[in-house]
């Protein structure tokens, strides 16, 4: 079992690290992808095959996910910076980020049925869970930080 730990904890080392080069994320957010993944990997409790098929997978709905809330976001700020913004670029910006939501739900959606092909009905039911608690846990330290 630790052999296992340890192989998966290399795969997603590896697949971490060449996604951080690849998309040039800092140093903070490559560790905080690789502490969700293991998170997620121990919680769903997936076999070191499902994990190296899952995690590329995962990561690709994650980069899809950062695009468009980052597009979303540099529309905001353009309009921000403009001198004299006019309804339309609010109108464009404000629909923008009002539809990420809707849009990352979309993304969810096209990837579970891929996930569904490499994981149980009852590990699809953690993911989303493990999600959550990652999220609940990292705004935890962050507001203990802060105090």
């Amino acid at each position: 079992m630790k052999r296992t730990v340890a192989t998966l904890i290399t795969v997603l080392a590896v697949a971490t690290s060449l996604m951080a080069q690849n998309s040039g994320r800092t140093k903070f957010a490559t560790d905080m992808y690789q502490a969700k993944h293991e998170m997620i990997i121990e919680e769903m409790g997936l076999t070191q095959t499902q994990a190296s098929q899952f995690l590329p997978i995962y990561e690709q709905m994650e980069r899809e996910i950062y695009q468009v809330n980052r597009n979303a976001r540099v529309l905001a700020r353009e309009v921000e910076k403009k001198k004299n913004p006019t309804d339309r670029d609010y109108e464009a910006a404000a629909s923008a980020l009002s539809s990420t939501r809707m849009r990352e739900g979309e993304i969810e959606a096209k990837y579970f049925d891929k996930f569904s092909k490499i994981l149980t009905k009852k590990q699809l039911f953690l993911l989303k869970q493990a999600e959550v608690k990652f999220t609940r846990e990292m705004l935890n330290k962050n507001k203990k930080r802060k105090n």
